[in-house]
């Protein structure tokens, strides 16, 4: 079958100021001219959110807007043309002061760059105010400007695999404190014992995208301190509670783990709302299927509950439990527990529920999940829904950040909300699965930087079949093909990206981003899958085949439930 051309259309009315490019079905990205109109852009629209929108993410001379539906972004694309991005960013601010020991492995290295001795660069890392112009990479990460271009460098040709929480650096325009232990590729200058981010505090990013940070040289131990700065006003920055009070959660024990299987997390549907401080949305994989499981035992479709990896899985009910078991094919058996006096006196008989269907587990009893015959992923509802500790609004495990609660290991205890009011169980639903017996078939729309490839390998993408990869998790698909190669040379500055986005690096095997990507990205996005064929990528086992098909048109887009919903 021939590939379908992918088609570009532009929504840029003001070329001369602003450009837009889709970004999937639910997200634009704003080109503009310069870091101060990236930093009006945003601040009018996180002072004045508009109807659907979701995150805003600034970058160096972009901005990502993600929103609840296709039809809020063309709102939102229609509202960004008619702004006045000339208008200083009017924003709230703080003065941080971070004490630095000036003694990074790389000091040497950025005074012959710059050519300043060592004291030199120190002394013009402390003699500037910075400013916080955009968040990314990682939460608590700020990318700082400074007053002069005295210590710009380039990154490191070869970054390292892991530089230390607390690391101060520079790289390129701009310095930064990475906030824990992460691969990275800024020149390492210093160390600080402040804590970028800690969900302790009302606001968890110790500098936000507004704020001023002085460095401060010291011998010793580093330490932190804040200030307010005066300044006109602007858009509440208070920013969410981290976490809510344990008293607020009515979950009494309900399950213990007694095999966690290979991945077994806790997702709800996840965060969105919080990019701009460097947070995913996260949530479940195959949202899909976490909603028919809440809606089989009777709860609201964000309940949290576990998402399970290739089976393996075995829970004890610690008191009587409904659950229903949805997305992959997996064989189910309930057991009586071998050490359980009540569970014997009750029943000894061995059950193989079925999927898709809810069913009881009684105090005592043991549920076995068993491997997909089909699928990936594989999701349990729990009626009432699994308890413990709000993160960001959200009980969603993100494996990239390190937000939410850990994998589940064996001997966890799963709380259990009790069951709203009224609420009842639901009749057996029918699980939807990619096909097994060829390539399954994402669409796409354009990405934004479809521009970095000829026609010719824009075509090659589309006619090709990519094989889903062993390194594949929960932050996205790594596909093995055909290279795919560039029309441009050099490297993207990092911007906003989306769950769906394609990226492709430099050796040409592309990347699908999902739940837990990173928000920001350095590598060209040539399409975004559409937002109703998420579910079926979360569900493609390695060694499973997908090939991208050009979505013709939006009217060609079933509805789906909004993103904020979602």
């Amino acid at each position: 079958m021939a590939a379908m051309q992918l088609q570009r259309t532009s929504t840029d009315a003001h070329a001369e100021l602003t450009g837009i490019q889709p970004a999937g079905d639910r997200a634009i990205l704003v080109e503009l001219p310069s870091l101060e109109a990236v930093l009006s852009l945003q601040a009018q629209l996180t002072a004045h959110p508009q109807p659907g929108q979701i995150d805003v993410i600034a970058a160096a001379t972009t901005v990502l807007i993600t929103a609840d539906s296709p039809a809020a972004v063309q709102a939102l694309a229609a509202h960004v043309r008619s702004l006045d991005l000339d208008a200083p960013a009017d924003t709230e601010s703080a003065l941080v002061t971070i004490d630095v020991v000036y003694d990074g492995e790389d000091l040497d290295e950025v005074a012959s760059l710059t050519g300043l001795g060592r004291e030199a660069v120190v002394a013009a890392h402390t003699g500037q105010l910075w400013t916080a112009a955009f968040a990314g990479f990682a939460p608590g990460f700020a990318y700082l400007t400074g007053e002069n271009p005295s210590l710009e460098v380039p990154r490191r040709r070869s970054p390292r695999t892991a530089v230390p929480a607390g690391a101060v650096a520079l790289g390129g325009a701009y310095s930064g404190v990475y906030p824990r232990q992460s691969p990275g590729g800024w020149q390492l200058i210093g160390r600080t014992e402040a804590a970028m981010w800690d969900l302790g505090r009302d606001n968890p990013a110790l500098v936000r995208p507004g704020d001023t940070v002085r460095f401060q040289a010291v011998r010793a131990h580093a330490v932190v301190t804040e200030q307010s700065v005066p300044e006109q006003p602007g858009p509440d920055k208070s920013g969410p509670v981290a976490s809510e009070p344990a008293v607020t959660d009515p979950a009494a024990p309900g399950l213990a783990v007694r095999k966690p299987g290979l991945q077994a997390t806790v997702q709800d549907l996840g965060r969105p709302g919080f990019a701009s401080l460097g947070v995913s949305s996260a949530g479940a994989m195959d949202r899909g299927a976490l909603r028919r499981a809440n809606r089989l035992v009777g709860n609201a479709e964000g309940a949290a509950g576990i998402e399970l990896l290739f089976g393996g899985l075995e829970l004890e009910a610690l008191t009587d439990q409904v659950l229903a078991v949805t997305g992959a094919a997996v064989p189910l058996e309930v057991t009586p527990g071998s050490d359980s006096r009540e569970a014997s006196q009750r029943t000894t008989t061995v059950r193989h529920p079925a999927c898709d269907a809810p069913f009881a587990l009684l105090a005592g009893e043991r549920l076995t999940v068993g491997n997909p015959s089909a699928g990936l992923r594989s999701y349990i509802g729990i009626r009432g829904g699994i308890g413990g500790p709000v993160a960001l609004g959200s009980r969603s495990t993100d494996t990239m950040s390190g937000i939410g609660p850990e994998s589940l290991k064996t001997g966890t205890i799963l709380p259990v909300q009790a069951p709203k009011p009224g609420s009842i169980v639901g009749h057996p639903e029918i699980s939807p699965l990619p096909d097994q017996g060829g390539a399954t078939v994402l669409r796409v729309v354009p990405g934004p930087r479809q521009d970095w490839f000829s026609p010719e390998t824009l075509q090659d993408f589309l006619a090709r079949e990519w094989t889903v990869t062993p390194q594949s998790n929960r932050i996205g698909l790594r596909l093995n093909g055909q290279p795919l190669t560039r029309s441009r040379d050099g490297e993207l500055a990092s911007e906003g990206t989306v769950r769906g986005a394609v990226q492709v690096p430099p050796e040409g095997q592309p990347v699908l981003f999902l739940s837990d990507h990173p928000v920001t990205g350095g590598y060209p996005v040539i399409a975004v899958v559409v937002h109703a064929d998420l579910d079926k990528a979360a569900q493609l086992p390695p060694g499973s085949t997908v090939r991208f098909a050009a979505a013709a048109s939006p009217a060609e887009l079933p509805e789906t439930l909004k993103e904020s919903h979602a």
